[in-house]
């Protein structure tokens, strides 16, 4: 099986213990929200394509909130879930580890980690290697406009340097906090950041921005 298929499967199971209304890391989104992102990013993604040509503020999209909308019941939740459940067409690029493995992780933890402290999940090691792997393309997008170097560290998994440039900081962490980080969940990302107090100071006043 795929770590696309397992994550799915895991992030399937927590949607059905959530609470539709409960926070996310995405700002203004809810579960039920972040549930219909989901389904449309693999179902219509013209329909998030047009909500974003509309430049709506987050939690007022017109195509995301019909959709959630539907899920106004807990029917109707649960018949959302089962959707996502289901999965994409057969061959559907959004069937594949490469399309989705960063996107399901960070989405799960949006939704464990946006009300109460969770308790950090431990991913098989095969998962970790995968998502260490893919993660590299993202950081790189994540820290592009970084005023210094970015390197990072996950344990087990080795070190990686996604923004080039002189000085730099050290990024080290769990390959699922290092994943939230570069993807913008700052505040909630476990990591510690190292390198000279000028550079890390310019890189955390760049980051909190």
């Amino acid at each position: 099986m795929a770590w696309v298929e397992t994550e799915r499967a895991e992030l399937v199971r927590t949607l059905r213990e959530a609470d539709p209304l409960a926070p996310t890391l995405c700002e203004g989104w809810d579960v039920r929200r972040l549930l219909a992102h989901l389904v449309l990013r693999e179902h219509a993604p013209w329909k998030i394509a047009a909500d974003a040509v509309q430049r709506s503020k987050p939690g007022q999209e017109k195509q995301l909130g019909i959709e959630a909308a539907a899920a106004g019941t807990p029917e109707g939740y649960a018949a959302l879930v089962d959707r996502f459940a289901a999965g994409p067409a057969r061959f559907s690029p959004f069937r594949l580890d490469a399309a989705n493995l960063v996107e399901y992780v960070i989405h799960h933890e949006d939704i464990r980690r946006g009300g109460a402290a969770a308790a950090p999940r431990e991913l098989p090691a095969g998962e970790q290697q995968a998502l260490w792997k893919q993660l590299g393309l993202m950081a790189r997008m994540g820290y592009r406009g970084s005023p210094v170097g970015v390197e990072l560290a996950a344990p087990g998994s080795g070190r990686r340097r996604v923004k080039g440039g002189t000085p730099s900081v050290l990024i080290s962490g769990d390959v699922v906090d290092l994943a939230l980080h570069a993807m913008g969940r700052r505040a909630a990302a476990n990591v510690s950041i190292e390198g000279g107090g000028d550079t890390v100071r310019a890189f955390r006043q760049w980051a909190a921005r």
